[in-house]
């Protein structure tokens, strides 16, 4: 079995930073047209679809993070294993999912997505509080999910 590479906690935390501008921008464009919010969902839907398909690809997010702001920052204190913010990501392109399919029926739904989006993605990037990555724990616990 081979050992799992542990990540920076704080990469999955800028990454969240940066779709929680997203998803605000787009619950605050919703009343300009609807479309404008759904531009936007689409742009969360491919990042979030990056994240979760080609995880070996570098990820925009990722590589801003690397390039950009890792080498400001002191080495971490602590890594993490990457299958909670894998996980994390997973749920978040389920919401972008839905927001996006929903757009073509029940403009509304595009909203409830991005709001969906964004508190998660805020309670991580402000509060370190991941929502995904507690939902991974428990169903870890609930032996839903297996190593």
């Amino acid at each position: 079995m081979s050992e799992i590479k542990r990540i920076d906690p704080r990469g999955p935390r800028f990454g969240a930073a940066i779709t929680s501008v997203f998803a605000i921008i787009a619950i605050l464009v919703y009343e300009s047209g609807w479309i404008y919010s759904w531009g936007i969902l689409w742009i969360l839907f491919g990042l979030f679809a990056w994240s979760v398909f080609l995880k070996k690809v570098t990820h925009p997010y990722a590589f801003l993070f690397q390039k950009l702001v890792r080498p400001r920052l002191s080495a971490p204190t602590e890594l993490e294993d990457p299958r909670p913010p894998h996980f994390a990501q997973q749920v978040g392109f389920s919401f972008a999912f839905i927001g996006v399919v929903s757009g073509f029926v029940f403009p509304v739904g595009v909203l409830i997505a991005a709001g969906f989006i964004f508190v998660a993605a805020f309670l991580n990037a402000f509060f370190n509080f991941c929502l995904g990555c507690q939902m991974y724990l428990g169903l870890r616990r609930l032996g839903v999910i297996r190593k």
